[in-house]
């Protein structure tokens, strides 16, 4: 039997979110004793937790992420550690360990800060070279363990859009994957209308 490592934060209420975005409200609603019946709601922004961004957050695009195709969520993984790296930068190394079509993880240690007040600021960042390596070798997304692979104007992000590659941010349990040498990606979005979408992602190990 294959071996599954969830790479996804838990979604609980008044989770950490990003300065940008509003607060999670996770809250039982109905109850057992008196309704009858147990019922959650969850009011919650697209970009909360571990999710997906698509070209439509920050380009021109008219295609929703329920309409990308589902072969786009699943693939071959890479993991690239580049822990203490503050600017984190491309290496000669990565041509041999990026392939066409990857969804390629990068492992920066800084999950481990998540749900501190620290977490949203000052996080390392991807250089151009690295963002045009990734396009070059036509990756299908990027993943990391950061609230985002640059800060405003995201520029990085604009690279991969406009591109099609897809961004994974807020990825953990990456250290994981290190001593694995072989691995795939399901990252499924929910068949929502929007521009983003939570995600439960996992590692299968082969």
């Amino acid at each position: 039997m294959n071996r599954l490592i969830d790479l996804s934060q838990k979604i609980v209420d008044k989770m950490d979110v990003h300065p940008y975005d509003d607060g999670v409200k996770l809250y039982q609603d109905k109850f057992l004793e008196t309704d009858q019946y147990n019922n959650y709601k969850l009011e919650i922004g697209m970009h909360a937790g571990t999710h997906i961004d698509t070209p439509m957050h920050l380009l021109e695009s008219k295609s929703y992420i329920n309409e990308i195709p589902l072969q786009k969520f699943i693939g071959r993984g890479s993991l690239l550690d580049v822990r203490n790296e503050k600017i984190i930068k491309y290496k000669e190394t990565y041509d041999d360990i990026v392939k066409k079509d990857d969804i390629v993880l990068l492992l920066t240690g800084y999950s481990e800060k998540y749900g501190t007040d620290t977490y949203f600021n000052n996080h390392p960042v991807i250089d151009e070279e690295l963002a045009n390596f990734f396009v070059e070798k036509q990756i299908k997304m990027l993943g990391v363990d950061l609230p985002s692979p640059d800060e405003f104007p995201f520029e990085i992000h604009k690279i991969l859009f406009r591109h099609n590659i897809l961004i994974i941010e807020n990825l953990t349990n990456l250290f994981e994957l290190l001593s694995i040498n072989s691995f795939e990606v399901i990252a499924f979005p929910l068949k929502i209308r929007a521009e983003a979408s939570m995600v439960r992602v996992i590692a299968r190990v082969k």
